[in-house]
């Protein structure tokens, strides 16, 4: 398998037991993701939409088919290398930013880092630099209390790419902000995309900000089928 790609999902079958009845919602999903490329995914409630974003965060095992990161086929690892992969290759946005109240804006893009080793001096710097990216330099020394929604969900945006990943799954990062701020929060997500050269898988009701995505897939039936 190529390691060009930021993502591949090949074949994704995943069901659920309901009530001792099987519920299949992945029937052989097919995904490539490009670096730099970011891809709308749209559908109903209930159409799988969640599911598959766990399965290729590598939240969930699919019950067949393949994941492939960095050129490596995740399906053949176990829990305590997919965990590694998930929190150096793969960033999550989530409709509620998920910003520890306690500590600041740099600080909430610091801990990730320092999690993963990073020293303190040298995560504050990486801080400093993607919080400026997305017009927030000044806001930095705020906790998240004072800060708007669309300030904390950019302060999200940025924590989500701390570890340098070379995927984002967002599951309706704009869902909770009004039109205007979500419009702002949708500037941002491209720009730091375009600049970093991650790919971007991101769930939305909102076709508006489908659009201006590079590709709109939508799950039918369990697969996914690319829309014009």
């Amino acid at each position: 398998m190529s390691d060009t790609a930021a993502l591949h999902l090949i074949d994704i079958q995943r069901t659920y037991h309901q009530a001792g009845e099987p519920l299949p919602v992945l029937r052989g999903a097919t995904l490539t993701l490009q670096p730099g490329e970011l891809v709308a995914l749209v559908g109903p409630s209930g159409a799988g939409k969640s599911t598959l974003l766990h399965v290729a965060g590598l939240l969930e095992r699919p019950d067949g088919g393949q994941v492939w990161l960095e050129g490596r086929d995740c399906g053949r690892m176990g829990d305590g290398e997919r965990t590694a992969m998930r929190r150096t290759a793969i960033g999550f946005v989530y409709q509620f930013h998920h910003l520890l109240p306690e500590f600041s804006a740099v600080e909430n893009v610091m801990l990730p880092q320092m999690i993963a080793g990073l020293s303190k001096p040298e995560s504050r710097a990486r801080a400093m630099e993607l919080l400026a990216m997305v017009g927030l330099a000044k806001r930095a020394g705020h906790r998240p209390a004072q800060l708007s929604g669309g300030e904390q969900q950019r302060v999200a945006i940025v924590r989500a790419l701390a570890n340098a990943p070379r995927v984002l799954i967002g599951d309706e990062p704009t869902g909770n902000l009004d039109h205007h701020t979500a419009d702002d929060v949708m500037n941002a997500l491209v720009a730091i995309v375009r600049n970093v050269g991650l790919g971007a898988l991101i769930a939305t009701h909102n076709l508006e900000l489908a659009r201006r995505m590079d590709r709109i897939v939508t799950l039918e039936d369990g697969v996914l089928v690319e829309r014009s």
